[in-house]
């Protein structure tokens, strides 16, 4: 029935042997460094976008920080402008209270002058007033 041989179980044995060594270094060996190299790859890249997630938030920290100071020198400036704006508006409106001020002296100036000439020409007209209404009271 079943005969065991001795030969053929120990050349089995070492065809087997042999068959792993040859798989062993032919199969196994690169088909693990492959794996090793590939989970070091894997690895390196998680790395490598981990730092880049962080370049990624320090450069919008950077713009922040940029775009922040932009508007305090914007605002700053625009204070600025409207600071000179008021002076400007403030030194016109100044100068042209002081020219309605002088115009205005002028005209109390000119219009007692021409109250003065006034009471010179009624009062050179008194006597003929003084004749007419002698005139009319002698009429009635």
């Amino acid at each position: 029935m079943l005969d065991i041989n001795p030969i053929l179980l120990a050349v089995t044995i070492i065809v087997f042997l042999i068959l792993i060594a040859v798989l062993n270094s032919w199969l196994y060996r690169p088909l693990f460094a492959y794996m090793e190299k590939r989970d070091a790859d894997i690895k390196n890249d998680l790395n490598e976008a981990g730092s880049t997630d962080d370049d990624v938030a320090a450069l919008k920290a950077e713009a922040q920080s940029i775009i922040n100071e932009a508007k305090r020198t914007v605002s700053e400036l625009r204070e600025k402008v409207i600071a000179d704006a008021r002076d400007l508006a403030n030194s016109k409106i100044d100068a042209k209270r002081a020219e309605l001020a002088d115009k205005y002296s002028e005209f109390e100036t000119s219009l007692s002058e021409e109250r003065e000439q006034i009471k010179v020409a009624l009062l050179s007209q008194m006597p003929l007033y003084k004749e007419a209404v002698k005139a009319k009271f002698s009429q009635i």
